[in-house]
């Protein structure tokens, strides 16, 4: 397999920051001039805000990156340094940013692996690893989390008529269903049986209709054999970090605006499980999204869900959401990048012209 390093820097591009950028201030400018509830004096309710439970948003958002930096360590069994891992952490969140949520940085997460030194066969496992576990996450976690909420998972909303409420229910659970398929099926083709997998999708690439992609399937069931070999032999010591790396990482994910909502409103502890089941959908919602990052789609429908614990408190919530949890990255990644690309290709090409 061959990565295509053109079509990598276009997604690894810091021009595209404002793309993101525009269209989050098109959806937070449309909502404040329909919108007869928000206004310039209801801005004011910021100052409203604990700043003790800001402080503990802040830590929960570093404390997720820190466990995203330690599982990609774990997960390449430390052959990347902590400070290498941070570059990989923060140029993989800033290719997620700026790129639609259903496209992901899969690619461009291979791409930096393989940059920092680790075999391509390696890589595309490690990467194919964080993937299932991010995945397994949701489909073991989401039914306990929403059987804690009790049913008060989609959001009653005067915006959000019946029947689109309704829709929303079928497309959480048709994605869940999606979302657990290819989960069960990936892992059993990197851990089971990953020639009986290329076999299938040959078989299914064959068919008359779908024979011009049986080439990129034939690259896919290659891949998924090469990364099966790379994984196989992994102790219980390799996948126990991973697997509470994960679930450290999502919880802090949700935990965060837990954490942001209790700046404004004090919250009970059913209201906390409600607002964290919430996000799973959400998190559903954004997936879907065509826009980089989710960029509009996560403003827009934040209200929706969380308009019944905040009120007067949604817009600017909604905006210090987006800016904790989204926009760093865009920021980080814009200045990361140069940097990396300079100690990647530049300073190995110079030392390799030494040598």
């Amino acid at each position: 397999m061959k990565l295509d390093n053109k079509k990598i820097f276009q997604t690894l591009n810091p021009n595209k920051v404002w793309v993101p950028i525009l269209i989050g201030l098109g959806i937070v400018f449309a909502m404040f001039y329909f919108d007869p509830s928000i206004n310039a004096k209801n801005l004011s309710v910021i100052f409203d805000a604990s700043l003790a439970w800001i402080f503990l948003a802040i830590l929960v958002i570093i404390f997720r990156d820190a466990g995203y930096v330690y599982r990609i360590r774990e997960v390449t069994d430390k052959h990347l340094s902590w400070s290498r891992a941070i570059y990989v952490i923060i140029l993989w969140e800033f290719a997620s940013a700026v790129t639609p949520s259903v496209v992901g940085g899969t690619a461009v997460a291979i791409f930096i692996l393989n940059k920092e030194g680790i075999k391509l066969g390696r890589a595309i496992a490690y990467v194919m690893v964080t993937a299932i576990l991010d995945n397994l996450f949701f489909v073991i976690g989401a039914p306990i989390i929403l059987f804690f909420a009790k049913g008060n998972i989609f959001p009653q909303s005067k915006v959000l008529e019946t029947q689109l409420q309704n829709s929303m229910e079928a497309i959480f659970w048709i994605s869940y269903a999606l979302y657990a398929t290819y989960s069960l099926v990936m892992a059993a083709a990197l851990f089971y049986r990953p020639r009986v997998f290329k076999w299938l999708l040959i078989k299914l690439f064959s068919i008359k209709w779908l024979r011009k992609w049986k080439h990129d399937a034939d690259e896919y069931g290659n891949q998924i054999i090469e990364a099966s070999k790379e994984l196989a032999g992994k102790s219980f010591k390799y996948w126990l970090p991973i697997v509470l790396a994960t679930i450290f990482i999502w919880s802090s994910r949700y935990l965060m605006l837990n954490a942001l909502i209790s700046a404004f409103v004090p919250l009970d502890i059913h209201e906390h499980i409600i607002v964290f089941a919430r996000q799973v959908i959400m998190w559903i919602v954004m997936m879907i999204s065509p826009t980089p990052g989710s960029s509009g789609t996560a403003e827009f429908f934040f209200a929706q869900f969380f308009t019944q614990f905040l009120n007067k408190y949604t817009f600017v919530t909604s905006i210090l959401w987006r800016l904790l949890s989204y926009y760093p990255y865009l920021i980080l990644g814009a200045l990361f990048l140069p940097r990396w690309i300079k100690q990647v290709f530049f300073k190995k090409k110079k030392k390799k012209n030494l040598e």
